[in-house]
């Protein structure tokens, strides 16, 4: 996979550093871009984490390019911590070099943990649909933007999560649209096995719905 660091400029003047890793250019133009968000920089989460690894293979196996910004405050980004608010300008910094990048390509927003709360609060005519996985019911403090969108949304939630019951996932989520629930079994929030076929799949049954 070829992966490339860039810097990213958010709309409050926030430098990110981010990686992006480009579809194979055998297999012609990318189908989408991923735009990924990564977990909890306060419990050491950070763009390398495993499961947003998974997400890039994910993509990557899909034929889609993806980039995963260090949110400000955590890795290689300036900035501080703004508890999901400010990030959101962050991923939205992510679609910003994908317009630049890719006039017109699609974009699917995912993450994982707190990235996926942070990217189904994300905004733009280019998302396509969204992919979250393990999101933490507690952290949605407002109902995402992603909730009322007629595209698609692919939840994914392990089995023996740590911070969010399927019930409590399952109301929280009730009235929302397009939005299917998958549950991992057999792993619990940091779903230390299958993550990338967990990914995968979640990722290949999106891009069949908005491709």
């Amino acid at each position: 996979m070829a992966l490339e660091t860039v810097s990213l400029g958010t709309l409050d003047g926030v430098t990110l550093e981010a990686d992006v890793i480009w579809a194979d250019a055998e297999s012609g133009t990318a189908r989408a871009f991923v735009v990924i968000g990564h977990p909890h920089p306060a419990y050491g989460g950070d763009r390398h984490n495993h499961v947003v690894r998974a997400l890039q293979w994910a993509a990557h196996r899909a034929g889609c390019h993806s980039i995963t910004p260090d949110f400000r405050g955590a890795g290689g980004s300036l900035g501080e911590h703004d508890n999901g608010d400010a990030e959101r300008l962050d991923l939205a910094a992510a679609c910003e070099f994908v317009a630049m990048a890719e006039d017109d390509m699609a974009v699917v927003m995912a993450g994982y943990s707190f990235g996926s709360v942070v990217a189904m609060n994300v905004s733009s005519p280019a998302i396509a649909g969204w992919l979250a996985v393990a999101p933490p019911v507690a952290m949605m403090t407002n109902r995402p933007t992603a909730a009322n969108s007629h595209r698609p949304k692919r939840l994914l939630l392990p089995r023996h999560d740590q911070f969010t019951t399927e019930d409590a996932l399952r109301a929280a989520t009730a009235d929302w649209t397009a939005t299917t629930v998958t549950v991992l079994e057999s792993v619990d929030h940091f779903v230390a096995a299958g993550a990338e076929d967990a990914c995968s799949a979640a990722l290949d049954a999106l891009l069949a719905e908005v491709l």
